[in-house]
């Protein structure tokens, strides 16, 4: 037991390979592996993109565009029922969150060594932030517009007055639980990944990463849903003018 609480001690968390700092005493620090990653993977999502449009067909289509359709299908049959045939307009942010989450999620998927020269980037909490951002500043101006100002200031009064700071708080909490629902359920996928590494031979290390990466990918395509399903909830609860 001592042995192993020692070997804990010495595991690395939310170390990076190469950063650079920026700003006045370091102030700003940007992790090189999370910017690659993250580039990789927009890359990917584009790629998929192109090669299904360059591929689609009106007759019998192939494996890659049925699984796009599917997708596609999926996303927009929740739009509708959340906010209807208006909300069509946000499939495409949907869609590019979702897969573009769900290949950050699965890009560390081989075995490694404890040392990944492509961690997931959403395991860094500054991808899932930048993202929750944009979607919730995105929510409130679409509520802006579907409600008008007016209506927007005083939705934070429904159903009472005195209710007025907790509607304003749930509004603040939004992106904070968006981004740690999603950052923290993929960094505890890596560090259990350290964990095998560091207290484990890597025999059983290597056996145990195999068993669990799946599970983690199950895991990773489950918070990406999420994430886009979240997503278009907010754009419906912003832009509906009924109050529950």
């Amino acid at each position: 037991m001592r042995s192993m609480e020692l070997a804990a001690a010495h595991i690395p968390v939310g170390d990076h390979i190469g950063h650079i700092n920026l700003g006045p005493a370091g102030l700003l620090s940007i992790n090189l592996d999370v910017v690659w990653s993250s580039i990789i993977a927009a890359v990917i999502v584009l790629a998929v993109g192109f090669a299904v449009r360059a591929r689609v067909t009106k007759g019998v289509p192939g494996k890659l565009q049925l699984a796009y359709e599917t997708i596609v299908e999926q996303i927009r049959d929740v739009t509708d029922s959340a906010i209807g045939p208006k909300g069509r307009k946000f499939v495409p942010l949907a869609l590019m969150l979702f897969l573009f989450i769900l290949i950050c999620n699965w890009i560390e998927v081989l075995p490694n060594t404890g040392t990944e020269w492509l961690p997931a980037p959403t395991g860094d909490v500054n991808l899932p932030l930048a993202m929750a951002l944009l979607v919730i500043v995105w929510v409130h101006i679409e509520s802006i517009k579907a409600r008008g100002m007016r209506g927007y200031l005083s939705h934070y009064a429904q159903p009472y007055k005195a209710l007025i700071p907790i509607n304003v708080i749930e509004e603040i909490t939004k992106p904070i639980t968006l981004t740690f629902r999603l950052f923290g359920n993929i960094f505890s996928g890596g560090l259990m990944v350290l964990v095998m590494v560091k207290l484990l031979p890597w025999p059983g290390a290597l056996v145990g990463q195999l068993v669990w990466k799946p599970f983690d990918m199950a895991i990773g395509l489950i918070q990406a849903f999420i994430f886009a399903l979240l997503t278009i909830l907010y754009f419906g609860m912003a832009m509906s003018h009924d109050e529950h």
